[in-house]
């Protein structure tokens, strides 16, 4: 039994293979938003301190780090950190990053 729409000729073995692809895309679809929803938001001022960067631009005590693949404006809470050093974020206020040295691998 076809389906007619106008000089068109639908089987219904194409009408269900449609109607399928559809249901299974929405299925898909259905699941990855409640699995987005779950997920931990990463982001934020919050998430950042506590975490390590690495000095670009030498602190004096104002000076450039890298973190997580971007630049930030720092003030170090010592006099000067050389580039190269890692240091701790302690705090976050706008887009400048307050940091400490990192004294873990030193004796």
């Amino acid at each position: 039994m076809d389906l007619y729409i106008g000089d068109f000729v639908l089987s219904p073995w194409v009408i269900a293979i449609i109607v399928v692809c559809i249901i299974a895309f929405l299925a898909v679809t259905i699941i990855w938003g409640i699995r987005a929803h779950r997920l931990k938001v990463g982001a934020g001022r919050e998430e950042m301190i506590g975490k390590t960067a690495m000095v670009v631009g030498a602190l004096e005590p104002r000076g450039t780090v890298f973190v997580e693949g971007e630049q930030w404006t720092a003030i170090s809470d010592t006099d000067r950190v050389e580039p190269g050093e890692e240091v701790i974020i302690t705090r976050v206020d706008g887009l400048k990053l307050y940091v400490s040295k990192n004294n873990n691998g030193e004796n």
